[in-house]
């Protein structure tokens, strides 16, 4: 269990904590389905806000939000170092990203969930909506939060 308070931050592009990000993205959400990140064009995440877990300032999970028009934030790539799943990393980093929406004046949070990914989103108050379909040749369900 982690013993140390986790940091939740903003990660800002093309730093070398951006560059950390990326490689723990690719580490946990490509390499296993034998692609890599670094064949995709990253150069739009320059206008998104990415958001860091640190513990002892060693990167330890990570998430996207890119803004989609006035009402909607998609919230993307969210990844934990697998050594911390299962510590709550994950869910302090929904609450963070889920308070810069509302601070931000957006009504809805989106985001496409890896079919083993849903209970947690659920739990978290999230709800499926659409059928299943496939993302990087994965199951996903399209899940949103409202915010009142």
């Amino acid at each position: 269990m982690i013993k140390n308070k986790i940091e939740i931050r903003e990660i800002q592009y093309k730093t070398d904590e951006y560059r950390s990000e990326v490689a723990l993205r690719d580490e946990v959400l490509r390499k296993p389905l034998g692609m890599s990140l670094y064949d995709e064009n990253l150069e739009a995440e320059e206008y998104d806000f990415h958001v860091g877990a640190f513990l002892n300032n060693s990167l330890v999970g990570v998430m996207i939000l890119t803004r989609l028009n006035n009402d909607d934030v998609k919230m993307r790539q969210v990844a934990v170092d697998e050594q911390f799943r299962g510590q709550r990393v994950g869910t302090q980093m929904v609450y963070y990203a889920e308070n810069y929406a509302k601070s931000m004046g957006y009504r809805n949070l989106l985001l496409n969930a890896r079919n083993t990914a849903v209970a947690f989103y659920e739990k978290l108050g999230y709800e499926k909506f659409g059928e299943s379909f496939l993302e990087v040749n994965i199951p996903h369900y399209k899940m949103r939060k409202v915010f009142k």
